[in-house]
């Protein structure tokens, strides 16, 4: 299942706490903040739904991420080609290159990224 925006809102939160009780969450929003209720509905719905976990001390409750920021990124993207390049790497990349405004560094960067993953094959 796939997380809300407002669910990956609140998992980035997680990802960079590591762990964290529900003040120290509530805490890396910016003003207005969610109301407490807010968050506890989601975190439910999020651990219903297998991203994270909670350990409970007396009647506070610790969450945790379940799944990695990367690995959950990674099948994001990977579902991303699959759905809308035809399962093709190349045509996501053509896209990506053409399509998002990257600078000739940016690019030159990506190109010594690439050059690198195929040295390593």
């Amino acid at each position: 299942m796939k997380l809300s925006k407002t669910e990956e809102q609140l998992m980035q939160h997680l990802w960079k706490l590591e762990k964290a009780f529900m003040k120290d969450i509530l805490e890396q929003y910016n003003d207005p903040k969610p109301a407490t209720t807010t968050i506890a509905t989601l975190l439910k719905r999020m651990t219903d739904k297998g991203y994270v976990s909670y350990a409970t001390f007396g009647k506070s409750r610790e969450y945790y991420p379940l799944i990695k920021k990367e690995d959950y990124f990674s099948k994001h993207v990977n579902g991303l080609i699959k759905n809308f390049f035809n399962d093709s790497a190349s045509q996501f990349a053509s896209f990506f290159t053409k399509k998002t405004n990257l600078t000739k560094k940016e690019l030159e960067d990506l190109r010594k990224l690439i050059d690198n993953e195929i040295k390593k094959k």
